[in-house]
């Protein structure tokens, strides 16, 4: 980043720092798949090589230093929409503690003062999911990796489930889940079964949430490597679309705020010259109901696209600047679009 962004981001982050409190009732969540975020050592543990300098992807330390201030400019755009960071931001495909500490103490995001949330999963690569907190407006209660694990293939591994509870400004609690579904690597129908799996253990932690507290608020989000209406989604974990106005909302159900979006062509990654919403926000209705202390706004729901996250796709229009086409690096950000959506926190 050259001196000048780097200066206006750190002015954008430092304005937000110094609002009042009354501008922090709008309560922001975003999730983020940042497409391998890797630093430039080798863990022994952990299948790391190809982002090692000298290896096959050339990846170095000045390229990653690129990759964090990237990363640390879609969160300030992100902020300035509105003139305040996320409150929580969940991140997909970073390697460890160590990218973290680097992307909130170091690159431009320091001013924001982020705490962290992050366990080290047994997935073979080393790619791992985290939150990121403010924590005068999210207070941890309980954080938990949930390991997914298969029966049939006790050798096999994947990213985990994070799981977070804490008290929001007003006393609120909520409950938030982290997810990166197993890959499609394979084949959609061949790989379908292990989200299906996966999706049977948050529903299960969920199930089990309700039993305990009726009518709490529950958000799950991440990389799901599925589309809303497949199997793992829209019946294993039954995250229905939202009903349209006028109808019922049941607090106890789960409502998949992406699901229209997709059914309108959009979405947060490209394949094949075609969008899909791979990355999803799932809330309960407790969170939908006008009267509730803490309140999702739906349309707030945003795909956040500025020019500068896309390039010309010949001839389907544009597709996310990623890091790597393939092997060669590209410079880019990430092949994921983040989302956003605003929870609205009053007394």
């Amino acid at each position: 980043m050259n001196c000048f962004c780097r200066l206006f981001y750190i002015f954008i982050l430092t304005v937000a720092c110094m609002l009042p409190a009354n501008a922090q009732e709008t309560f922001r969540v975003m999730c983020y798949n940042v497409e391998n975020l890797f630093d430039t050592k080798h863990d022994t543990l952990k299948n790391d090589q190809e982002f090692l300098p000298g290896n096959m992807r050339g990846w170095n330390y000045k390229r990653y230093e690129r990759k964090l201030a990237n990363i640390s400019r879609v969160v300030a755009a992100v902020s300035a929409w509105q003139w305040f960071p996320p409150a929580i931001i969940g991140l997909c495909e970073i390697e460890n503690r160590h990218v973290l500490d680097d992307l909130t103490l170091f690159a431009p995001l320091g001013n924001f003062h982020y705490k962290i949330i992050h366990y080290e999963s047994p997935d073979r690569r080393g790619v791992d999911v985290a939150l990121l907190y403010q924590e005068n407006r999210f207070r941890p209660i309980d954080t938990r990796p949930i390991r997914v694990t298969f029966p049939d293939n006790p050798a096999r591994t994947t990213r985990d489930i994070l799981y977070a509870s804490g008290r929001l400004e007003n006393g609120d609690t909520l409950h938030l889940f982290l997810t990166h579904f197993p890959s499609r690597l394979g084949g959609e129908t061949l790989s379908e079964p292990s989200r299906i799996h996966a999706a049977k253990i948050i529903r299960h932690a969920v199930d089990s949430i309700q039993a305990a507290s009726s009518g709490t608020g529950i958000l799950i989000m991440g990389d799901f490597n599925d589309y809303p209406d497949n199997i793992s989604i829209r019946q294993t974990l039954n995250a229905l679309p939202l009903p349209e106005t006028g109808d019922t909302i049941s607090e106890n159900v789960l409502y998949n705020l992406c699901f229209r979006l997709h059914q309108q062509g959009r979405g947060s990654y490209k394949h094949d010259g075609e969008w899909g919403m791979l990355d999803q926000i799932i809330v309960s209705g407790s969170l939908l109901r006008p009267s509730a202390g803490t309140r999702v706004m739906p349309q707030t729901l945003t795909v956040f696209s500025p020019e500068w996250l896309l390039e010309e796709d010949v001839p389907t229009g544009q597709r996310p600047f990623r890091t790597y086409i393939g092997m060669t690096y590209h410079g880019g950000f990430s092949d994921h679009l983040p989302l956003f959506i605003d929870l609205q926190v009053s007394d």
